[in-house]
């Protein structure tokens, strides 16, 4: 027993000798950026605008162009034409059009109902539902853009809104809290190329002008353009001599918009470029698959004036030349072919794609593609795939939403910085939205109705659910008195019975008598 204790001891002793772990090293990941923030804007922007020969222009100058479809180089003998779908733009515009289509202007509380004709003013001045509609637009493709207020006489007496692209503006935060955002406006005068940076903050609005060529600072009167700027300070700020900020303001005259952090083109470029490659190639199928004729030479047109044989066009390829039959009975014949061009795999791999393109933004059948050549066509499954623009279209009014009352506001308070009044308006007020004409108004009336039918749901609910914002809270009351008027239900004052009557000998028959009146009446109303 004792021997075999030790040999056991032993073997341990052996195993943690010659067992060990040592811990892993460190790595080190370096991993390169293919483009930055603006290389990437003017992608997404060349995508939006749609152009083939633009498109082949971008990416001839991007790395590692070999491997994309625009990229790539044709060999000169063998080309097919690159066709570029436009699929990117569409997407744009239509969400674009969804959102503006619902916006139904801005609704001021109650107490700041006396400024809405004020701000009306200032809308129409500024054609506000076109820098809103350009705002969408552009942060959809670009990313996060802004607002900017400001005051020029010359030009209006209303302040002027205007929005600036991801590109055209730097955000600068402290502790993720946004300090200053700086918009950049590209200047050519003289035959030279200016930078002004305007640097809105907190209290402050500050002016720096820059030479393009030397990125050297300059003096705002330096050019025409610039020289009428003068630095502003309000609402508190303090600004030393040299422009350092030791007091901040209460507002500034500028807000973010930002529907995403980045475009929604950011992680599709791939897959537009490979949605283009397979329509290319299906439509290069379909050239090359055109009905051929070999034709002996003896039997080629010519030219009728010259006389000469007509060449072979890489377009329309008709016919084929061939050498004349030299056998003894041969006779000189046209031979017709026509290819067979694989449609059904052709339309697989396009469907993929196209899914690919549009997972996650927006669904087939809001840009009006056949989704029966898709998926399933009944009701259900198109409600479900039209759930994916929704979510989209949310987020385009949620960013509105939270931008616009900022916006508002902080346009008011200009107005009265401007007019140097001493106490400034705080407006409040929301964006308004109507409900979004989804799946079919049809299909959301029959999910409604059933509600309704089944006695889950009132008729004041399905008609707040029907229509949602896009009806005045006035016109839904209206709406439901005439329902209940067509249905034969007339809302009557509930009959009382007064409980509190003394009971004695010489009140007890009239209250029998009450009681008795209020049971007919009771009835009768059933009846009804």
């Amino acid at each position: 027993m004792k021997f075999l204790n030790s040999l056991k001891e032993g073997i341990r002793n052996k195993v943690r000798s010659f067992l060990k772990i040592d811990e892993a090293m460190s790595l080190q990941v370096n991993i390169t950026e293919g483009l930055d923030d603006e290389a990437k804007v003017i992608k997404n922007t060349i995508w939006y605008r749609g152009d083939a020969y633009e498109l082949s222009q971008l990416y001839s100058q991007l790395p590692n162009k070999e491997d994309t479809f625009w990229g790539a180089v044709q060999t000169a003998e063998l080309k097919m034409r690159k066709i570029h779908t436009g699929l990117p733009s569409l997407i744009v515009d239509v969400l674009t059009g969804i959102a503006i289509d619902d916006y139904n202007g801005i609704e001021f509380d109650d107490d700041c109902k006396i400024y809405e004709d004020e701000w009306k003013r200032i809308e129409k001045d500024n054609k506000f539902n076109e820098t809103l509609k350009e705002a969408i637009n552009q942060g959809l493709h670009k990313g996060a853009g802004a607002f900017k207020i400001s005051f020029d006489d010359k030009i209006s007496k209303f302040p002027i809104i205007e929005y600036y692209p991801k590109n055209q503006i730097e955000v600068i935060k402290k502790r993720k809290r946004i300090r200053e955002i700086i918009f950049k406006t590209n200047i050519r005068e003289k035959n030279k190329n200016y930078l002004l940076k305007e640097r809105y903050g907190f209290g402050y609005v500050i002016y720096e002008l820059y030479d393009c060529s030397s990125n050297r600072k300059l003096q705002l009167t330096d050019i025409e353009e610039t020289s009428d700027l003068v630095n502003l300070k309000f609402a508190g700020a303090e600004i030393s001599e040299t422009g350092e900020i030791i007091e901040y303001g209460d507002f500034m005259l500028a807000c973010l918009f930002k529907i995403e952090e980045h475009a929604i083109y950011d992680k599709k470029t791939d897959n537009f470029d490979a949605f283009d490659e397979i329509w290319s190639q299906w439509m290069d199928a379909v050239r090359a698959g055109r009905t051929k004729e070999y034709i002996p030479t003896s039997l080629i047109p010519r030219d009728p004036k010259s006389g000469k044989l007509l060449k072979v066009n890489a377009f329309d390829n008709r016919f084929i030349e061939v050498n004349e039959e030299m056998s003894e009975d041969s006779k000189n014949r046209i031979h017709t072919e026509q290819p067979s061009i694989q449609t059904d795999a052709y339309m697989s791999t396009y469907i993929t794609s196209l899914d690919q393109s549009l997972q996650g933004i927006i669904s087939p059948s809001t840009l009006g593609i056949d989704t029966k050549k898709i998926t399933d066509p009944n009701a259900t499954a198109q409600r479900e795939k039209e759930k994916t623009t929704m979510y989209t279209r949310g987020k385009i009014v949620e960013a509105v939403e939270n931008t616009l009352p900022v916006l508002v506001n902080i346009t008011f308070k200009a107005i009265d910085t401007q007019n140097k009044q001493v106490t400034l308006r705080d407006v409040k007020a929301s964006a308004k939205f109507g409900a979004y004409a989804n799946p079919s108004f049809e299909a959301q009336v029959e999910t409604v109705g059933k509600g309704k039918t089944q006695g889950v749901m009132s008729i004041e609910a399905s008609v707040d659910e029907l229509y949602g914002d896009s009806k005045s809270d006035k016109w839904k009351k209206e709406e439901v008195a005439r329902l209940k008027a067509e249905q034969g239900i007339v809302d009557i004052e509930e009959p009382a019975v007064n409980f509190d009557l003394e009971i004695g000998e010489d009140t007890i028959e009239e209250q029998e008598t009450t009681l008795k009146e209020v049971k007919e009446k009771s009835k009768k109303v059933i009846d009804e």
